[in-house]
């Protein structure tokens, strides 16, 4: 299997390709702000032909570049129903009026064949299965990919830290309650790519991660900062 990724944009938000190999189809996972030239850059080298854009929520920093990746290569996009309104209203999931332009005006709107996923499914793309786990707690409809020993996070989990819960449809609870649910039951070798910063484990965030350690013992509690849009 061929996993491949670069930071994009401003928000160095993990952009990735996942393929059975080298000049196979692909899927794309989390084409953020100014991403279409390294993704560009990445099918090249790789000879790999898109067939879904895959997003782990709908943050701007994660969307910001779904639609002129899924017009390049007609194809669909994947997200959540509960993120759903934040490809076409970004500026609601950051806590602004609806409908607000943002970033000195841009407008966005959702690609033309966009796809719900349900959470807690398996969608089969580029013949691969990707496991889908609904986890909300950053957004109201996060999900995390998990492919054989290959978590997509997004940003439930960073290496050392979690998502930030103080936007619209955040809860700590709540984030709290996804990690016991979706991460702490996988085996400690299984790798974790996610939104943002360096790859990890779940062992590594299990010996040294306290969330996910608190995540086993309590929710509710008051949210500490977070990483992430």
């Amino acid at each position: 299997m061929l996993v491949a990724g670069f930071p994009a944009g401003s928000f160095q938000t993990n952009c990735y390709v996942v393929a059975p190999g080298p000049g196979e189809q692909c899927v794309v996972v989390d084409p953020g702000q100014d991403a279409v030239p390294g993704l560009e850059d990445l099918l090249r080298e790789h000879r790999l032909a898109p067939v879904a854009v895959l997003l782990t929520h709908g943050h701007i920093d994660h969307m910001w570049s779904v639609v002129p990746v899924c017009e390049a290569h007609d194809v669909p996009a994947y997200v959540h129903p509960a993120d759903r309104y934040m490809l076409s209203d970004p500026a609601r999931s950051l806590g602004l009026p609806a409908g607000q332009p943002v970033f000195g005006g841009l407008t966005f709107a959702e690609p033309s064949d966009l796809i719900e996923l349900t959470g807690n499914d398996t969608v089969s793309l580029a013949g691969l299965d990707f496991v889908v786990e609904h986890a909300p707690g950053h957004t109201g409809g996060s999900v995390t990919f998990r492919l054989a020993d290959v978590l997509f996070s997004g940003d439930l989990v960073f290496a050392g830290s979690i998502g930030r819960t103080d936007l619209p449809g955040g809860d700590y609870a709540t984030i709290l309650d996804s990690l016991a649910r979706v991460v702490l039951p996988l085996p400690d070798e299984t790798a974790v790519l996610s939104g943002h910063g360096p790859a990890t484990t779940v062992g590594a965030e299990r010996a040294t991660n306290p969330y996910p350690a608190e995540a086993a013992l309590r929710a509710g509690a008051v949210a500490p900062p977070g990483r992430g849009l």
